[in-house]
C-alpha cells in the first residue's frame, strides 16, 4: 500500500504528506500530535538531543541564594524542566522571585509547574520580544538581579540589553544540548523513496547538526526537501546549509500548523 493509498479524513488538510519533526524529542509529541490530526505522517528525527548539565554546582548554588534575586528567566521549556527538577524538591520557590520566559511552550510549563504569573511576550516569541515588555524597560530593571536558567550556551541579547539597563544578571547552565547519535537511514531510506514532503526547523543550532549527523553526501540528498522554518535566524541558516525553498513561519505550534495547511491544503 503506498501512502496515497492510506485511509485520511476527506478534508485533512495534510492527507499523504510526510512532514520530518527534528524538534528534540522530548519536546516533539504535541507537535507531532497535530500533524497526524491534520492527517499527515509525522517523522520523528531530533536534531538536538538534551540532557542535564555536566556540572551541577553551579545550579546548587543557586538554590541556596535564590531569595537574592529580583527575576528568574528561563530560555526555554528545557530550562524550565531541568532548573525546576532540580530546585523544588530542594526548597520551596521564594515567594517574592517573579518568573518570565518566552515562547508558549515555556508558559505551559511553568504554569504546570504551578506557576500561574509568569511575564511573557504575547507575539514574537524571541530575546527581541522580551526586551521590548514593560517590565524588562530601563526604570524596571535598574538596581535588580535578574537570573537566567539556560542551556550550555546561547544568544547573550538579553543578558547585555538587561546589563545596559542597569540589571545585574548572572546566568546558571541547568541542561547541555549535544548532537544525537542517531542512524541516518531513519531519514534517508524514506527520502530515497520519495516520502518526505517537508522539514520542519525549529533551531539554528539544528541545522548545523544536520551535516554532521547526515554527511555531506546525505545533506546534498535533503536539498531539495521544502523547509519551514520557525525563525528569520533559521531561515538564514537553512539556505547558508544549501536549502533554495526554505518557508518562513510565524513562531509557535500554531504558526507552523497555519504554514503547513496553507502550502499543503
Amino acid at each position: 500500500m503506498t501512502r496515497e493509498d492510506k485511509a485520511v479524513p476527506a478534508a485533512a488538510p495534510l492527507a499523504g504528506r510526510t512532514l520530518v519533526v527534528t524538534r528534540p524529542r522530548e519536546q516533539a509529541a504535541s507537535l507531532c500530535e497535530r500533524i497526524r490530526a491534520a492527517g499527515g505522517q509525522a517523522l520523528l528525527f531530533p536534531v538536538i538531543a538534551v540532557g542535564p548539565a555536566l556540572d551541577l554546582t553551579p545550579l546548587e548554588d543557586v538554590v541556596r541564594r535564590l531569595d537574592d534575586f529580583d527575576l528568574a528567566f528561563f530560555v526555554s521549556p528545557n530550562a524550565v524542566h531541568h532548573a525546576m527538577q532540580f530546585i523544588l524538591p530542594r526548597r520551596a520557590w521564594p515567594a517574592g522571585l517573579k518568573l518570565s520566559t518566552v515562547g508558549k511552550g515555556s508558559e505551559r510549563v511553568l504554569r504546570g509547574y504551578g506557576f500561574a504569573h509568569v511575564i511573557a511576550p504575547q507575539e514574537g516569541f524571541d530575546s527581541e520580544a522580551v526586551i521590548a515588555l514593560p517590565e524588562f524597560a530601563a526604570e524596571a530593571v535598574a538596581g535588580r538581579r535578574v537570573l537566567i536558567f539556560r542551556g550550555d550556551g546561547g544568544r547573550e541579547l538579553l543578558a547585555d540589553t538587561l546589563r545596559e539597563r542597569g540589571a545585574r544578571v548572572e546566568y546558571v547552565t541547568c541542561y547541555r544540548r549535544f548532537c544525537p547519535d542517531l542512524d541516518p537511514a531513519l531519514l534517508l531510506q524514506p527520502l530515497a523513496r520519495g516520502e518526505v514532503d517537508a522539514l520542519l526547523l525549529t533551531s539554528s543550532e539544528g541545522v548545523r547538526n544536520l551535516r554532521q549527523m547526515l554527511g555531506e553526501g546525505g545533506l546534498a540528498a535533503l536539498l531539495p526537501v521544502t523547509v519551514f522554518a520557525s525563525h528569520p535566524r533559521i531561515v538564514a541558516q537553512a539556505r547558508a546549509a544549501g536549502f533554495e525553498d526554505v518557508v518562513e513561519t510565524p513562531a509557535g505550534d500554531d504558526g507552523l500548523m497555519q504554514a503547513l495547511v496553507n502550502h499543503f491544503g
